[in-house]
């Protein structure tokens, strides 16, 4: 390792990727994670499992995707994760094959609004159009799903969330299985169709997150 820093970061890059199959949002070896350090990328390696993720098996990326550091291949999904990096001020990328969020990308090319948490995404969490894992095509498809979005959803495939570090881009992604998981079992009901919040109320809620959770006490 070149750094504490870069050691740190790695350390919790395989914590978040344990927890991903822990907590069922991926199988095997579906999913990857990455996590921005200057203008190094540690990423997952490709066809490992996570639980054989020591500090001997880290991988660093530059910008440009050339290895900096580590032996082994890093994952085969890099195009998206360094199309993130390079288009928005994302520290942290998490890629999953979660269940009911891969279930809903074959239905639907934006997911409803059916619960307010929707605006902590950025609004509706689109769709983008199937293509070639690991594809410089499914990188841009996949930009455009997130413009103005912090999450979004691959076709036949999976999600994508991103955030300012590896515990929020996590919870966006779990966030994400929850509401599809929420919309499949509304929409299932036969001859019922799902209420969804309306646009004005996500613009209120999402004024409301901003000042949401804990804030140091004044002094």
């Amino acid at each position: 390792m070149e750094s504490a820093e870069l050691l740190g970061a790695w350390r919790e890059l395989v914590h978040t990727a344990r927890r991903t199959t822990a907590e069922g949002l991926v199988v095997g070896t579906s999913g990857n994670l990455s996590v921005r350090v200057g203008d190094t990328v540690l990423v997952t390696p490709s066809g490992l499992s996570y639980e054989r993720l020591g500090d001997a098996e880290w991988c660093a990326v530059d910008l440009e995707g050339r290895r900096t550091a580590g032996s082994l291949s890093p994952t085969s999904e890099l195009p998206m994760h360094l199309a993130v990096y390079r288009h928005t001020g994302a520290r942290a990328v998490v890629h999953t094959h979660a269940v009911h969020a891969t279930a809903v990308s074959t239905l639907v090319r934006e997911v409803p609004a059916v619960h307010y948490i929707t605006a902590e995404l950025g609004g509706p969490v689109r769709v983008a159009p199937y293509a070639t894992f690991g594809s410089d095509e499914l990188a841009a498809h996949m930009l455009t799903a997130l413009d103005g979005r912090n999450a979004c959803l691959l076709q036949n495939h999976g999600t994508v969330a991103y955030g300012e570090n590896l515990v929020q881009a996590y919870d966006r992604t779990a966030q994400l299985e929850w509401m599809c998981r929420v919309w499949l079992a509304a929409s299932s009901v036969p001859g019922r169709t799902p209420s969804l919040i309306p646009d004005d109320e996500l613009a209120r809620v999402e004024e409301k997150f901003r000042g949401y959770g804990q804030r140091p006490a004044a002094q």
